[in-house]
């Protein structure tokens, strides 16, 4: 799988699994859209990856690292409240996303191994 197809699976996943926790939330917060953000914002930089653009990818490859990290939050809320859904739609977008990264790093060094 290319970068930029681990990152469109990344960035539908993400909308998808935000989406499906605003709306079967008891009591919906926008917070809870905050990932379908980062979705939004991969999908803007689909293109870019898609024709390797070294800026786009970088960019998107920092949106993901980003996300990532912040995924932890939602993860340890979830487990706290004892949430079973909620830490299967966080571990689905945590394990999205990981995956897109290992796609980028993987895409970084076969772009430096062609160069030298």
């Amino acid at each position: 799988m290319k970068a930029h197809t681990a990152s469109l699976l990344n960035a539908i996943v993400l909308i998808a699994c935000s989406a499906w926790g605003y709306l079967l939330s008891e009591a919906p917060s926008p917070t809870a859209l905050i990932p379908a953000a980062f979705g939004a914002a991969l999908l803007a930089c689909y293109k870019g990856v898609k024709a390797e653009n070294k800026v786009i990818g970088h960019i998107a490859a920092l949106i993901t690292v980003l996300l990532l990290l912040a995924l932890f939050m939602p993860l340890r809320g979830a487990l706290a409240r004892e949430d079973t859904l909620a830490v299967i739609r966080v571990g689905i977008m945590l394990a999205s996303t990981a995956l897109a990264l290992a796609f980028f790093i993987k895409s970084f060094i076969d772009a430096r191994r062609q160069r030298t």
